[in-house]
């Protein structure tokens, strides 16, 4: 398998082509990608950084970096993935110049897509069109229930269950390891605080179940009304880990929502209900 930045990189041979931002590259995306692996040719996925809204001035929280997408789409196995830089000059690229610089020199025979499949300056480009400059379509149905704005809906709301049957795993963070306020030793629960990836979607705030370095963690989001704070900080107490993180890239999973953040009347208080969050995050099962 080839991870490329360029048509030039690739090898002009015959080609089944799943195209996508495949951002969080969920069951739908994994659906389309078997079925051009499935299709006689080379699979291969051609994606896209940054997201494509991002470039075109809009908003969007992402569900993974490009570094998670890449793995995840070497998980589902396609022969090569094909990484665009996404730019104001290729989003104005007409549907048919898309196809005679991206995917005829990489010798794309078949493009594995939906029915509402849509690319080139401004979506014109259809499946019809395709078919027109002859490149054969196979078409995928949609996984019924599963999209990448549906996931991000869930995750908002701090349905973590829900997005994870979605996603086809727990929803992650990733960051780096930064200094704190220093309260957790002291309390008896040392905890480490990450810096999410820019535009990576953080759920709901509330306090989690989950996992990370390969044991359980108990993780806070939130802005810790306890001591009246107002920035948002992510805070995972890794149950099962000792060491420094500081300044060291950390993914967590997240499982549950355990229950909301909220403020006690006491620090003796505080740090039972933290106790008791522990507990619970040792009991949590990994969504399947």
């Amino acid at each position: 398998m080839s991870v490329v930045r360029s048509p030039a990189e690739l090898e002009p041979t015959d080609r089944a082509v799943a195209i996508g931002t495949f951002d969080g590259v969920h069951r739908g995306h994994r659906a389309a990608i078997e079925t051009a692996k499935e299709a006689g040719s080379r699979s291969t996925v051609v994606t896209f950084e940054p997201h494509p809204r991002l470039v075109l001035g809009y908003d969007v929280q992402l569900l993974t970096t490009l570094r998670r997408r890449i793995e995840l789409l070497e998980e589902v196995g396609p022969d090569d993935i094909l990484v665009l830089e996404f730019t104001n000059d290729l989003s104005q690229l007409e549907p048919e110049d898309f196809v005679a610089e991206i995917l005829e020199p990489i010798g794309t025979k078949t493009v594995v897509a939906a029915e509402d499949f849509r690319f080139g300056q401004g979506r014109k480009g259809d499946i019809d069109l395709l078919r027109r400059l002859g490149i054969a379509v196979v078409d995928v149905p949609l996984v019924e229930g599963v999209s990448s704005s549906r996931i991000r809906e869930l995750l908002s709301a701090g349905e973590m269950r829900e997005a994870a049957a979605l996603l086809g795993r727990p929803h992650e963070l990733e960051g780096t390891v930064v200094s704190g306020d220093q309260r957790g030793g002291t309390l008896g629960f040392p905890t480490a605080n990450l810096a999410a990836e820019r535009h990576l979607l953080v759920p709901a705030f509330g306090i989690y179940a989950g996992a990370a370095l390969g044991g359980r963690a108990a993780i806070s989001i939130g802005v810790n009304p306890h001591y009246g704070g107002s920035e948002r900080r992510i805070e995972a107490f890794l149950l099962d880990f000792e060491g420094d993180l500081y300044g060291q890239k950390l993914r967590i999973e997240l499982w549950e929502r355990l229950r909301d953040e909220r403020a006690f009347e006491s620090e003796e208080a505080l740090i039972r209900q933290i106790a008791l969050d522990v507990e619970a995050a040792r009991a949590a099962a990994r969504p399947s």
